[in-house]
């Protein structure tokens, strides 16, 4: 399980490319199903436990903490078997320094947002809409990175971002038309994609702290996330709805939640698996193309008549989203063929 961030991952990387092009293909094929399946497994089974009508579980909350929690004994677990069984399995160390958390702390608060504004999206919208509304991560991106880094952008890539914009406007305006426009889910849904770059932010200074393992930063995150959740369940009332929850005593019930749980850790070990085994940008790419066919898969299961102007709106969002991709790593390729570009176009490269 040597993971993004850890010594041995640039080592395996080029063993990797000296394997066979069949092999290495095959790898590839295998890692990015692997991503695709988890991510969009994911993305229904929160929909399914927020939002069922068959499960009316009204603890969005309750829901958040128990993922959080079984995330983290997860990788308690996988940290004392790894002690248990040395070499058996590749798994740091993991405790709980306070000293360690204190620095952690601005990040988790993030994530805590991040996971919770996540699950409050579903909550309020089709999992259609929600691929649409989480692509204005990528204009966020942009904005924090001038407003905190002062880093700007090329016009190619502002461009690309206006397409993005568009087609995420048209779409909230054809969920007005249609009737089903939710303004608490579309407020959630700019939020979502507002904490998700702030997180993106916030790892990048915290990582070092924590030697660089995503693992550790998984554990941190989740451990704290567990705390913090404690007050809102009290004050907001969802113990009493629980107990009231007809399904609670259910093992069907808790293999779901804890099946949530369960995919909550993979998805961070899948990611660090497919840029592993390709590319941060190709990462991208797929998120892309995963995102479209998530998009189609939801449609078809939740059985929707989608308009012509539904359809060209997602279109214009997916292909802003793979051009602003294809011009980053265009930019990209281009500082590393020159390695003295201007002082501005250093800048625009590195948003």
């Amino acid at each position: 399980m040597a993971l993004m961030g850890t010594p041995g991952l640039y080592s395996e990387l080029e063993a990797s490319q000296e394997k066979p092009f069949l092999l290495r293909a095959l790898q590839i094929a295998l890692v990015v199903s692997l991503y695709w399946v988890t991510s969009i497994s994911m993305v229904f089974l929160n929909k399914y436990l927020l939002d069922s009508s068959s499960l009316q579980l009204d603890a969005p909350i309750f829901v958040t903490f128990y993922q959080c929690l079984v995330t983290t004994l997860l990788c308690k677990g996988l940290s004392t078997l790894a002690v248990c069984f040395p070499g058996a399995l590749d798994f740091p160390t993991l405790y709980l320094d306070l000293r360690v958390a204190r620095s952690v702390l601005p990040l988790s608060v993030v994530f805590i947002s991040m996971i919770t504004f996540n699950n409050l999206c579903l909550k309020y919208v089709g999992v259609a809409f929600y691929n649409v509304g989480r692509s204005l991560t990528t204009i966020f991106n942009v904005l924090l990175s001038y407003l905190l880094l002062k880093q700007t952008t090329s016009f190619y890539a502002l461009l690309t971002c206006g397409i993005i914009i568009g087609g995420f406007w048209f779409d909230v305006d054809h969920e007005g038309v249609e009737g089903s426009l939710s303004l608490t889910g579309i407020l959630f849904v700019v939020l979502t994609s507002l904490s998700i770059s702030l997180n993106a932010v916030y790892t990048k200074k915290v990582l070092p702290a924590l030697d660089g393992s995503i693992w550790r930063l998984t554990f941190y995150n989740n451990a704290i996330s567990c705390v913090f959740f404690l007050p809102p369940l009290l004050l907001l009332g969802e113990l009493r709805t629980l107990r009231l929850f007809v399904q609670l005593g259910r093992a069907h019930f808790w293999g779901m939640m804890t099946l949530r749980g369960l995919f909550g850790l993979a998805i961070s070990y899948v990611t660090a698996l497919q840029i592993k085994f390709t590319s941060p940008l190709t990462h991208n790419v797929s998120g892309t193309a995963k995102a479209c066919a998530q998009t189609v898969l939801a449609v078809l299961y939740y059985e929707e008549t989608k308009s012509f102007l539904w359809w060209a709106s997602n279109l214009m969002v997916l292909g802003g989203s793979s051009a602003y991709t294809w011009v980053r790593g265009w930019e990209m390729k281009k500082v590393q063929e020159d390695p003295n570009p201007k002082e501005d176009e250093k800048s625009s490269m590195r948003v």
